[in-house]
């Protein structure tokens, strides 16, 4: 048996994400389950795909992990199953996504479910419930074993999945371009898909100024010199700073403050960001 995890956009003023643990109970009622989040904003499939690149790894392999951001529900987009080179499952609406597990830790197999087998029994004449009549329920069967990931349904092949577009980080004269791909949400860091080795390349040392750049579809949102450092006490009350996140990723914050409220930044492909060092212009440290 393994750990079933669930996230969707559901929220909790309801009793959606209760119908879906119930389900999963009624499959085994010993079945260890858990929540990712539910507090993913409605139809958001970018931000779900974050969020499980955020997560997955720290889950032993063979866990399973249920994602639920479906606005095309009931439309003729495919329920599939995923496993991915880590060795995890992720059953979700192929709609994006499994786009950042796909970059980040490759796709392994892709499998459409059977819904006229993994579907929650007498469930077949609702339409627009697949996260409990179809996805908890197949999550649940797989996770505690009552059916093999063949007895999922049909292999695809991983490289039909649907994906969202991405950047690739790169460097280049001087400067290292990349994304905002999403918000430390509760404290509104800017979380950057640029990795720290590749930001390292730049030759930018602790405690010197780097100069960041912030733009989206409708031009310059924010530019300054700031301090490259190990964490938020490294810098005064209400000063921003470059930092290296959890998942060894660069990323803009202000210290006990949100840069995403101070400078009204978004997150997805459409918020580049580079980061420029050495400058000319930079303070004295």
């Amino acid at each position: 048996m393994k750990p079933l995890i669930m996230q969707s956009d559901f929220g909790y003023s309801d009793g959606a994400v209760s119908a879906m643990h119930g389900v999963a109970y009624g499959v085994d009622s010993d079945l260890p389950i858990e929540d990712l989040t539910h507090n993913i904003p409605p139809y958001d499939v970018w931000e779900g795909s974050c969020r499980l690149a955020q997560t997955l790894a720290y889950w032993p392999a063979g866990s399973v992990f249920v994602s639920v951001v479906d606005p095309g529900v009931g439309s003729d987009r495919l329920s599939v199953v995923a496993k991915t080179k880590s060795g995890h499952f992720v059953v979700t609406p192929d709609n994006g996504t499994l786009t950042h597990i796909a970059v980040t830790y490759g796709l392994d197999e892709l499998r459409e479910i059977d819904e006229s087998v993994n579907r929650l029994p007498g469930s077949n004449h609702s339409y627009t419930f697949h996260g409990r009549d179809i996805y908890a329920y197949t999550g649940a069967r797989l996770a505690s074993g009552k059916i093999t990931f063949a007895q999922v349904g049909p292999a695809l092949e991983t490289e039909k999945a649907i994906m969202l577009p991405v950047m690739k980080p790169r460097i280049e004269g001087g400067k290292a371009f990349g994304t905002i791909d999403t918000h430390d949400v509760r404290y509104g860091s800017l979380w950057t898909n640029i990795p720290r080795e590749l930001f390292l390349d730049l030759g930018a040392k602790m405690g010197e100024y780097v100069r960041v750049h912030i733009e989206n579809q409708l031009g310059d949102v924010y530019s300054a010199p700031l301090k490259y450092v190990r964490s938020f006490a490294d810098v005064s009350v209400g000063e921003p700073l470059i930092y290296t996140n959890s998942l060894d990723n660069m990323a803009i914050a202000i210290n006990r403050g949100s840069f995403a409220m101070a400078y009204s930044v978004g997150q997805g492909t459409q918020w580049k960001v580079d980061f420029e060092y050495p400058l000319d212009d930079s303070p004295l440290v």
